[in-house]
């Protein structure tokens, strides 16, 4: 048992629950009520025949109705996006390549006398003889 004191933190509670009322029950009516069709405005009024399913088909093309919308916005987004990088590739990437080689070239540039020459694929071989044979063929011969 409680005690009358002086030094309380908080009020006494009880645990109180509505015999005749059930929130839950109340929703689940009303989201019943709804999905058949019925509204609180139609409460009054007398019922005609075909009044539900009318109700439902409407509500059933509206529903359709809404996701073809966010289907075809989903399409035109991702058309959009890939037009986008078809742009950029077509446009930007030649470019951007462009300035990295020449980035490249210039960090790799010949010094100020020096003359850097450019890939001529018609321009005769050279050949280089090798040097390295022939010493060991000179060594093998002294021994």
């Amino acid at each position: 048992m409680g005690f009358f004191t002086p030094y309380k933190k908080h009020a006494n509670r009880f645990n109180y629950v509505p015999r005749y009322y059930n929130p839950d029950k109340e929703a689940r009516e009303q989201r019943r009520a709804e999905l058949r069709g019925e509204r609180s405005e139609d409460a009054g009024q007398e019922y005609q025949p075909g009044q539900y399913i009318r109700t439902q088909r409407d509500a059933r093309a509206a529903h359709r109705r809404a996701s073809d919308d966010r289907g075809r916005t989903r399409v035109l987004k991702m058309v959009a996006a890939a037009v986008l990088l078809l742009l950029f590739i077509y446009l930007l990437y030649p470019r951007l390549a462009d300035a990295v080689m020449r980035a490249r070239q210039g960090a790799a540039a010949p010094a100020a006398g020096e003359q850097f020459e450019e890939f001529n694929p018609y321009a005769p071989i050279v050949v280089v003889p090798n040097d390295y044979v022939e010493e060991a063929e000179s060594q093998d011969q002294e021994k």
